[in-house]
C-alpha cells in the first residue's frame, strides 16, 4: 500500500520525499490515465497553499483537460492562449505571480491569484502541461519551479 509521507525537513527536503515517493507510486505501470491522476493527487496533497493541480494534455492543436484535483475546469485551451497555452507553445516553464497581470490569462477559479505550468516533455514531443495555482499572490519560487521541472521530468519516463 502507498502512503503519501509529509517530512518536517526543509522545503529541498520534502521535495525530494515527494520525488522519490512518486517513483514509487509509478514504479511498474504504465498506463499514462492512471499515473497522471496519481501524480496530480500526490502533488495536490503535498503542496501547501495550491486549489488546483492537473494535466492539460496535447491534442495537437490544444491542450484538452486531464487527469487533476481541484474545482472543475476549463476543458480547451488553444495553444498560446493564457498561462498554459503560452508553456505550450514556448515548451518553457511559466511561473506567474500575479495571474491578473498576465496579459490573456483563462480565469477557470477565480479564486487562483498566482500559477505555475511545466511543459511535459518526452523524447522531444510535447505531452502536455502540468498546471498548478494558488489563491495566494507569488506562491511559487525558484525552488518550486526546480523541483516540479524535476518532478514533471520522472514522471514522463513513466508516460
Amino acid at each position: 500500500m502507498f502512503k503519501v509521507e509529509l517530512y518536517n525537513g526543509t522545503k529541498d527536503e520534502n521535495y525530494e520525499l515527494l520525488i522519490s515517493q512518486l517513483k514509487s507510486l509509478l514504479e511498474g505501470e504504465t498506463n499514462r490515465v492512471a499515473n497522471l491522476s496519481n501524480a496530480a493527487a500526490l502533488l495536490h496533497q503535498f503542496l501547501t497553499d495550491v486549489n488546483w493541480t492537473g494535466f492539460y494534455l496535447n491534442d495537437g492543436n490544444e491542450l484538452v483537460l486531464g487527469p487533476f484535483q481541484g474545482l472543475p475546469a476549463c476543458v480547451r485551451i488553444p495553444f498560446g492562449k493564457g498561462v498554459c497555452g503560452t508553456c505550450a507553445a514556448k515548451r518553457e516553464t511559466v511561473r506567474v505571480e500575479d495571474v491578473h497581470q498576465f496579459p490573456g490569462h483563462i480565469a477557470c477559479d477565480a479564486r487562483s491569484r498566482s500559477e505555475i505550468v511545466i511543459p511535459v516533455v518526452k523524447d522531444g514531443k510535447l505531452l502536455g502541461v502540468l498546471d498548478i495555482d494558488s489563491p495566494s499572490l507569488n506562491r511559487f519560487d525558484e525552488l518550486d519551479q526546480k523541483k516540479l521541472e524535476e518532478f514533471v521530468s520522472v514522471l514522463a519516463e513513466f508516460l
